[in-house]
C-alpha cells in the first residue's frame, strides 16, 4: 500500500546496520492533519537498504512530503507473538515555501472595466 503525508522533519538517525544483508535509517516527520490544532502527530519513517541515504539532504526543520508503504510484520520468540508495523519510506522531497515576492490574490491589482453597454449590433465578431 502506498501513502504520502507533508509534515515537518523533526529528526533523523545514523543508519543501523541490523545485520550483513539489511540496514535501515529512521527518521521522524512532526504532521498537523489540521494546520490550526495544537495536537500533533509524531510520526516514524524508516528507510532501508539502498535508501538509508536519501534523508542526506534534507535539514531538520524543513518541510519534506514522505511516499510510503505501510508494512506489517508477525515475530514469534519463544513462544510469545508479536505483531510490528513500519512505515517505509522510499521517496522524499522537499515542500517549497511560498516565495515572499509573489503577490496574494488579495494584493493584486483590480482587472480593468469592461463596457458592456454596447449593443450586440456594433459587435463584428462572427460568432
Amino acid at each position: 500500500m502506498a501513502f504520502e503525508i507533508t509534515g515537518k522533519l523533526i529528526e533523523k538517525f545514523e543508519t543501523q546496520n541490523v545485520s550483513d544483508k539489511f540496514k535501515k535509517r529512521e527518521f521522524v516527520i512532526e504532521f498537523r492533519e489540521n494546520p490550526n490544532s495544537s495536537f500533533v502527530e509524531m510520526l516514524k519513517f524508516q528507510l532501508t537498504q539502498d535508501r538509508c541515504s536519501i534523508i542526506d539532504n534534507f535539514n531538520v526543520g524543513q518541510e519534506v512530503r514522505v511516499w510510503f508503504n505501510l508494512k506489517g510484520r508477525k515475530w514469534e520468540k519463544d513462544g510469545n507473538v508479536n505483531y510490528f508495523t513500519n512505515l517505509e519510506g522510499w521517496k522524499i522531497e522537499a515542500v517549497a515555501a511560498p516565495a515572499a515576492d509573489q503577490q496574494s490574490p488579495a494584493s493584486l491589482p483590480d482587472a480593468p472595466s469592461i463596457d458592456t453597454s454596447l449593443e450586440e449590433s456594433t459587435n463584428d465578431l462572427p460568432f
